[in-house]
């Protein structure tokens, strides 16, 4: 019995059986996150993604070390959600990553979850969303999402984070390899991690002229999904201008620098009223997956097998187009075999 009481009191056991009873999508485990929904929204939830290379989860431990032990300040508890890609044998996650992470298995401040993609496009898993609810509710202060790593399907991060690193380093092939995969707009803050490397002068020059042709005078600039008209003599008012920021995570350089710079991030978020935009647009995303998600089992228990193949059998004829297939199963009563 998995008690949503005790995961509030700070029990790690009940958290991570009910972290494990959500991944499985059992009903208990979905009663207990729906008791701890009302305790969410108080975490900051930081993604971070970029290609294979960048030193993603050498970086993230760097920052779990700043906020346990802050030059000011009380210590912050956090969480690490790192979905990894999954094996092609037994589904699971494959851990390589985590072994960077393992002088942070002691600290009770820190909690750190792996989590397997299972073939999920964007970075994230399906049920990524919910285990972050749950460590939301746990009291975690900070929770970071480290994505798969793929290159070019990890804007789902966008959708989840509060503030969303892109982590690129010099000397992979590419200088502007994270714009060509695509996933330069959605960044919050750019990191140039492994910047001791030579290139990354030029590595920096790229970005800052990629960032320049994103964010011209005289233009709609859109990010998070948010358009905002940039006048010629404007300062850019209150859209947030994502600032490079260099690391070398091995050496725990630039760290400190990257922890202020998501500092000032969350200012500007809770300022301009850009936080509970966001926060309504995860809720909403999540909303409308679930939605779908829940008529589509609805449909297939109510729909006969039989009803399902015939439609297929005229669609792979050409009798009926896709579109049509899908209002013939819809109103299945218009449909006569």
């Amino acid at each position: 019995m998995i008690s949503a009481q005790s995961v509030l009191e700070g029990d790690r056991l009940a958290l991570s059986r009910l972290l494990t009873a959500i991944e499985r999508g059992s009903a208990e485990g979905q009663a207990a996150l729906n008791e701890l929904f009302k305790h969410t929204g108080q975490a900051q939830l930081i993604g971070v993604t970029g290609a294979p290379g960048t030193g993603k989860s050498s970086l993230v431990n760097q920052l779990a070390h700043h906020y346990r032990q802050p030059p000011d300040g009380d210590p912050l508890r956090v969480a690490i959600v790192a979905v990894d890609p999954s094996s092609p044998f037994t589904g699971g996650a494959v851990l390589g990553d985590r072994i960077r992470m393992r002088d942070l298995a002691g600290d009770e401040g820190v909690f750190i979850r792996s989590m397997a993609s299972r073939g999920s496009l964007g970075g994230l898993a399906p049920t990524t969303a919910s285990l972050v609810q749950a460590l939301d509710a746990a009291a975690y202060d900070i929770i970071f999402i480290e994505t798969v790593g793929a290159g070019q399907a990890e804007v789902e991060i966008a959708k989840l984070a509060d503030t969303t690193l892109v982590v690129d380093a010099p000397g992979l092939g590419d200088d502007v390899q994270a714009i060509k995969a695509g996933i330069l707009e959605i960044a919050d803050i750019l990191v140039l991690n492994k910047a001791d490397r030579p290139g990354v002068d030029a590595a920096e020059r790229a970005l800052k002229g990629m960032l320049q042709l994103g964010h011209p005078v005289d233009k709609v600039f859109n990010h998070h999904g948010r358009a905002e008209k940039v006048a010629a003599h404007d300062t850019l008012g209150d859209i947030w201008l994502p600032p490079i920021q260099r690391t070398v995570s091995t050496e725990g350089q630039g760290i400190a620098e990257l922890a202020d710079a998501i500092a000032r991030h969350r200012a500007y978020l809770q300022d301009s009223g850009e936080w509970e935009r966001r926060d309504r647009a995860r809720l909403e995303t999540e909303l409308t997956a679930l939605l779908g998600a829940e008529l589509m089992a609805r449909w297939q228990a109510t729909t006969p097998v039989d009803v399902y193949n015939a439609v297929l059998a005229q669609l792979l004829v050409r009798q009926l187009s896709p579109r049509q297939a899908v209002y013939a199963l819809i109103r299945e009563g218009e449909f006569s075999a």
